[in-house]
């Protein structure tokens, strides 16, 4: 391993992000050393950080010599129910079993059917900006997190697969204590329940849904694809469902507070917006990139090699470092600039090649409507305090952002 870093930063701690993205240490670290060890607490093995866009895509590139499986894809040892909950899915899986799983489901999430939903999720958008903007009658304040952006993605998550509407606030609930393990405010304590609870929902939900003549959801495509040769258990299915609901509701909420946020810190650039909604795609890009959802996924390597100039050991712990590899100068011309119109964007948010997000026409079309419809619902919108961020090494969110709509 090299010598340790001069500059201090702790990327395993999740206190080094409870202010804010300390971008100023990850460049000096990428500029000292691009691949460079960092040292876990509580006696767990340390882990390779990789900062510079080149490497992280060499790493996801890699999906063999770097893999998913065998460890999980976060930095901390998980207990083993928990891993093995975590390999049921696909954001867990190696090949070839990562293809076996996805293929069947990659036509559902292609652009073409994405685009189909977008009538039904600008309409449920409306509906959550109008329940908004009751709250916010007469100068109230909202928290536009929970009371605004968690809503989007927890009602097209759960049209898309069909569940009852009466488990939705459930189901965000559990998915939000899976993200928010770190901070105590949200959990009291750090616990892996949430995960099981989701599964076995899943599992039962699966069930009865076998004995139910099909519909036209993505559970039914689930429960009757088919995976090498067989369909999914209901276990199974409890896996991929945990993954589903969780990464649909989590990330999305965050691309559109953090979203919100980025364009009140940068007034010119919401003008713009205002001016010319047709830059609103452009923008949901630059928000992805300028404030990804996820700091990092983690891989182990499977055999000794070599990156960014660095002897890797078959065994250790890389990370792939999301936020420093889209400011990464190299790639980002100006790259702690937020500019709508930027262009290439070539941001690693969605990750690359074999783990490319499955939901990313999903994710950007829910973001280009959220807002298009904002925008067009309330030509004033001030935030009246500051945000307080989830205390997360994964998770670059926000659980209170107090704003006013007018």
């Amino acid at each position: 391993m090299s010598v340790g870093s001069t500059t201090g930063l702790r990327l395993a701690d999740p206190a080094t992000f409870a202010a804010g993205v300390p971008h100023a240490a990850i460049d000096a670290l990428r500029a000292e050393s691009p691949v460079a060890w960092q040292d876990m607490p509580d006696d767990q093995s340390g882990f390779w950080a990789v900062l510079t866009h080149a490497d992280v895509v060499t790493v996801a590139r890699e999906p063999v010599l770097f893999s998913a499986t065998r460890g999980g894809v976060v930095l901390e040892d998980l207990p083993e129910d928990s891993l093995e909950m975590m390999r049921g899915m696909l954001l867990a899986m190696d090949p070839p079993r990562h293809l076996t799983y996805r293929k069947p489901l990659a036509d559902s999430f292609k652009a073409k059917v994405i685009a189909g939903m977008e009538d039904q999720i600008r309409a449920l958008t409306r509906s959550v900006l109008a329940d908004a903007a009751a709250r916010s009658a007469d100068g109230g304040e909202v928290d536009f997190v929970h009371d605004v952006a968690a809503h989007i993605p927890t009602q097209v998550m759960g049209r898309l697969m069909g569940l009852p509407e009466e488990d939705w606030a459930l189901l965000h609930t559990l998915a939000e204590r899976q993200t928010s393990g770190q901070d105590p405010d949200v959990v009291g304590e750090v616990d892996h329940s949430a995960s099981i609870e989701m599964a076995m929902y899943a599992i039962g939900f699966a069930a009865e849904r076998r004995t139910q003549a099909p519909r036209e959801d993505l559970t039914t495509l689930i429960l009757d694809g088919d995976f090498g040769g067989q369909t999914m258990s209901d276990v199974d299915f409890g896996s991929f469902f945990v993954q589903l609901v969780t990464a649909g509701n989590d990330t999305t909420q965050t691309m559109l507070s953090s979203g919100l946020l980025a364009l009140l810190a940068h007034p010119e650039q919401l003008d713009a917006l205002r001016a010319d909604p047709s830059r609103v795609a452009g923008a949901v890009e630059e928000i992805l990139r300028w404030a990804n959802p996820l700091h990092y996924f983690r891989r182990t390597a499977t055999e000794d090699t070599v990156l960014g100039g660095q002897a890797i050991a078959a065994g250790d712990k890389v990370a792939m470092y999301y936020t420093a590899a889209n400011r990464d100068p190299a790639v980002f011309a100006d790259p702690h600039a937020f500019d709508i119109t930027r262009s290439p964007n070539p941001h690693l948010s969605f990750g690359i090649a074999e783990h490319f997000c499955l939901g990313v026409h999903l994710a950007r079309l829910e973001g280009r409507i959220f807002f298009e419809e904002l925008l067009a619902a309330f030509p004033s919108i001030e935030q009246t305090g500051d945000p307080v961020r989830l205390r997360s090494n994964l998770n670059s969110s926000y659980k209170r952002v107090p704003v006013r709509l007018s």
